[in-house]
């Protein structure tokens, strides 16, 4: 038998039952389209997840075009111009939805700087990038809830 849904949708009364806001994968990726140069306001793990999931599903789509195209030897050779426009049209989306995450979890866009040191800045980012989201800060009230 499943627990009742308290008003605030929670079925466990004990826990913290402040809503976060959840998207699903076209959600997200619409979401982050539509702001796609907006770095002011917050992003929740959901929302940067799902756009990562999606750019590198979507990904794949030029690069089997390139090999498709050019063949093994011009990939090998990092000859990839399809490629190359697809991360072209998705790097301000996302820069912008790692910026927005950073705000969400209380940081700064600097901490984008992490990325200069190789591995362990990786490895800090993609630590900071997992963290909760926070309360209301300096960044926003809370994370932005899916549109509709």
């Amino acid at each position: 038998m499943l627990p009742e849904v308290a008003a605030n949708n929670c079925p466990f009364p004990h826990m913290n039952t402040t809503p976060i806001p959840s998207y699903n994968l076209v959600s997200a990726t619409r979401s982050c389209l539509k702001r796609y140069v907006k770095f002011s306001g917050r992003a929740c793990r959901s929302e940067f997840w799902f756009w990562t999931l999606a750019t590198i599903l979507i990904g794949f789509i030029p690069a089997v075009a390139d090999i498709a195209i050019y063949g093994l030897e011009a990939v090998a050779n990092d000859k990839t111009p399809i490629s190359d426009i697809y991360s072209l049209l998705i790097l301000l989306p996302a820069l912008a939805v790692m910026v927005r995450r950073f705000h969400d979890t209380g940081r700064s866009a600097w901490n984008l700087l992490w990325y200069l040191l190789p591995l362990i800045g990786w490895i800090i980012i993609l630590v900071f990038c997992c963290k909760v989201s926070g309360p209301a800060n300096e960044y926003g009230d809370g994370p932005a809830t899916p549109e509709a």
